[in-house]
């Protein structure tokens, strides 16, 4: 689904999520955390490691079943003071679904 250029980018972080979660929890077998000797985030789980950019690590260390993708999509956007990265956020929580990442 495309944003509407003519709503606030609030209401398109909720347009967006129209399929669930919409309360995205990062998956009870990982864990995530920063490793300084990589300087960099990273999620750990029984058979290895992923690297995180700096991008994914600050939308999955939101993703804690408390925040919407809304809510994400608002906390990033006043961060960066920029707008419109809703079909991103929503596009990397559907790739953390689809890898087991988020439950």
């Amino acid at each position: 689904m495309q944003p509407d250029p003519t709503s606030s980018p609030a209401d398109n972080a909720a347009a967006v999520c129209a399929a669930p979660p919409c309360l995205p929890r990062l998956s009870r077998r990982l864990r995530l955390q920063y490793e300084s000797a990589q300087s960099r985030w990273v999620l750990l789980y029984p058979e290895g490691m992923v690297q995180l950019n700096d991008s994914a690590a600050e939308i999955l260390r939101r993703c804690d079943g408390r925040h919407s993708v809304a809510d994400i999509v608002r906390e990033l956007e006043a961060l960066f003071d920029t707008q419109g990265i809703a079909v991103q956020v929503q596009s990397l929580i559907d790739e953390g679904i689809h890898r087991g990442w988020i439950d």
